[in-house]
């Protein structure tokens, strides 16, 4: 009983089974506690330390890819602007020769009296220029007088009483030709319709 009493007043429980019997200390269990936090936490400082690595490759691949997106956005939008620039140069460089035909045809034209010759000059520099536009992919809207006005291809200029009844609710006149590019109206035939 002796031996019970020294126990219980030095407050220190005492193990026993097989293994010797050890004193367990309250410094003790708070040093293997401590320990225990500290493995913890050093596994969760590697663990923290993998994750942050992570997270800044992540950050970095981002960071690249959106760099690497407004490079492009700014590439394409200089590109789209000299390409609005230059978008009639190759038209242009084609219509030139039609210019300077015009310019020959009005120094022809101060000292002659020759109505024909200048009219056959004229008529000479306009097929030149309707094959400069049609090889563009310009197609005149042709063979217009009678048949239905179709709003998608016409604009109606006036009304005026059909001359004959076959006429009725049908193109009369073309005022101005309409024209195509490929296959977009580009230009709407002005047109007078009959009532």
């Amino acid at each position: 009983m002796s031996t019970e009493n020294n126990n219980k007043t030095n407050n220190e429980p005492v193990v026993s089974g097989d293994v010797q019997d050890a004193p367990v200390t309250p410094d003790t269990e708070m040093k293997a506690e401590i320990e225990k936090d500290l493995n913890e936490m050093n596994e969760n400082k590697s663990a923290e330390k993998d994750w942050a690595d992570e997270f800044r490759q992540i950050e970095d691949k981002y960071l690249r890819l959106y760099a690497e997106f407004d490079n492009f956005r700014r590439r394409t939008t200089t590109e789209r602007l000299e390409l609005f620039k230059t978008a009639n140069q190759d038209v242009l460089a084609a219509l030139l020769p039609v210019l300077d035909d015009f310019e020959r045809a009005l120094k022809s034209m101060e000292g002659t009296t020759d109505v024909k010759s200048v009219k056959e000059g004229v008529e000479l520099i306009q097929n030149k220029l309707v094959g400069i536009l049609s090889g563009k992919g310009l197609k005149p809207m042709q063979d217009l007088k009678g048949k239905p006005f179709d709003p998608d291809f016409h604009e109606a200029i006036t009304k005026i009483p059909a001359p004959t009844d076959e006429l009725k609710d049908k193109i009369v006149d073309v005022i101005e030709n309409g024209y195509y590019l490929g296959d977009k109206v580009i230009r709407y035939a002005k047109v007078v319709i009959g009532e």
